[in-house]
């Protein structure tokens, strides 16, 4: 089991943190989803959305760190045309960019909120609290933040379907290793 990325395959350490990313976003955005379809205002399972969203970001930075020391990715099929290349490209850019972006609007977004004037605190599974960088809540602040974390969170889940869309037609229709590689490491 290799730990480097190759030409050939991914590092076991991008595997694992790729699909817990993946695995994560998929568990707060069902969260958030319930909590947001159902007007819950449950402090806890707020909370745990908050927790979530901090583990999130905290493996994404890791994920970028490990990428930057770790250059080497596999290369892309050859008969790939050009367009899918960049298409690639642009798509894995927008991948990182929204999943460290997501989270910190979220936590900007209950920041912001006048809650925070009530003692109501941002705790990451009640082991710490993440600071504040608002002094006092503004509820119109947090309205327009709520905006940009939907719609960030909107355009994650669009990049993240094309993303798996395109790993699907790889492996289905291409039958090619781009997503056996992310799954098996070569």
């Amino acid at each position: 089991m290799a730990i480097r990325n190759s030409a050939t395959g991914w590092g076991w350490p991008a595997r694992l943190l790729h699909w817990l990313v993946a695995l994560l976003i998929v568990i707060n955005s069902v969260i958030g989803v319930y909590m947001d379809t159902n007007r819950i205002e449950d402090y806890e399972l707020i909370q745990t959305h908050k927790s979530w969203g901090f583990a999130i970001f905290t493996l994404a930075l890791l994920r970028i760190l490990w990428r930057l020391l770790n250059p080497q990715t596999p290369a892309l099929p050859e008969v790939m045309p050009r367009w899918q290349r960049r298409a690639s490209a642009l798509t894995h850019l927008a991948l990182y960019v929204l999943i460290v972006a997501v989270p910190i609007s979220g936590w900007l977004m209950v920041s912001a909120s006048p809650l925070q004037d009530m003692g109501v605190r941002n705790m990451v599974f009640g082991l710490f609290e993440m600071p504040d960088p608002f002094p006092t809540g503004d509820a119109r602040l947090t309205a327009r933040l709520v905006d940009v974390h939907y719609a960030l969170w909107y355009a994650l889940t669009a990049v993240v379907g094309l993303h798996a869309a395109a790993a699907l037609h790889h492996h289905f229709v291409q039958r090619d290793r781009v997503l056996a590689r992310m799954i098996l490491g070569r």
